[in-house]
């Protein structure tokens, strides 16, 4: 997969493309980029996908903006892994957020990327204002400059499936819910970083995980498994949040005890996968009760996986589905 970063690369062949912040690559992302395939084979086109960096709400209302599901690290992961030729990020800034619709339809879509197939979510909007839609794009393919089609909404359980669905799911620690509209489970990678080393004080040894959200959609303490580190995903109990025992004012970290692991993971690149939550994130009188509290929830994650051992199989490591 090739990977585009600016408005300026090079002109590619004419191809099929799609256009979205795609956010956590859910069922209803994961629908729209296979019919883009499918679209594209039949023409003998490639595959383009166009996404931006940061997400518009981010550069407009950075306060207000959403929970990110997915870095541009994971996004991008994942659309390798369904199989998109090309990928051109677009950074998100003034230049860009002032562009016309149709300056980006003639500058964008038809000089620098030459879009012969062009795939859109129903309620895609785009351009400065948001004024560009699919009534302006029709009047381009009326013209028979590209063809145009609309993909409508994925539904689950009567539910939309949307990134903001899946955030609630997570914030609410539903996290089958969010596994279902995701089509797996959540999952968060980066690379392992020293922290404070208190848990191999104390008997209990953490990777802990650089994240690079701009905040967690979920926080608490979960059963998770790892991959990146063996041929296999590793069982592990997971703390994401802000540590207040042993922290005040902390930032959101992700730590995880493995619990048949030993050796040095330091700057390795893992994947973790929430499968359970077991509980809310607590301020303990001392470290004796913190230290008992780790105890029990390392027990439930033993049995957890003791009943769910094709978590970890070899063949639940992949990011999706092979499509």
């Amino acid at each position: 997969m090739r990977v585009h970063r600016g408005l300026h690369a090079s002109p590619g062949l004419p191809c099929a493309v799609t256009i979205g912040n795609f956010d956590g690559i859910h069922l209803g992302h994961q629908a729209l980029l296979r019919r883009l395939k499918q679209e594209a084979h039949t023409r003998g086109l490639s595959t383009s996908v166009i996404t931006f960096e940061p997400h518009p709400k981010e550069f407009f209302t950075p306060q207000a903006a959403p929970v990110r599901l997915t870095s541009l690290r994971e996004k991008l992961e994942l659309f390798r892994s369904m199989g998109i030729d090309t990928v051109y990020v677009y950074p998100f800034r003034a230049n860009l957020a002032s562009q016309s619709a149709t300056e980006f339809v003639e500058k964008q879509l038809l000089a620098q990327i030459q879009t012969r197939y062009l795939l859109i979510g129903d309620d895609f909007c785009f351009g400065a204002k948001r004024l560009g839609n699919f009534a302006l794009l029709s009047q381009y393919a009326d013209q028979g400059v590209f063809e145009l089609d609309a993909m409508h909404t994925v539904a689950w359980e009567n539910l939309r499936v949307s990134s903001t669905n899946i955030r609630l799911a997570l914030e609410k620690g539903e996290l089958e819910t969010a596994a279902q509209m995701l089509d797996r489970p959540y999952r968060v990678s980066g690379k392992v970083v020293h922290g404070n080393k208190l848990g191999r004080t104390i008997g209990f040894p953490t990777a802990n995980i650089q994240i690079k959200h701009n905040r967690p959609p979920l926080s608490g303490i979960f059963a998770v498994s790892v991959d990146g580190i063996a041929d296999r995903p590793l069982a592990g109990a997971a703390s994401f949040g802000v540590r207040p025992t042993v922290m005040n004012n902390g930032l959101p970290t992700l730590e995880v005890f493995l619990l048949d692991y030993s050796g040095d993971l330091y700057g390795t690149h893992v994947g973790v996968r929430f499968h359970k939550k077991l509980r809310q994130e607590e301020k303990y009188p001392d470290l004796d009760t913190l230290i008992a509290q780790i105890h029990k929830d390392v027990d439930q994650v033993r049995t957890f996986f003791n009943e769910h051992p094709h978590l970890l199989t070899a063949d639940a490591s992949p990011l999706l589905k092979t499509y």
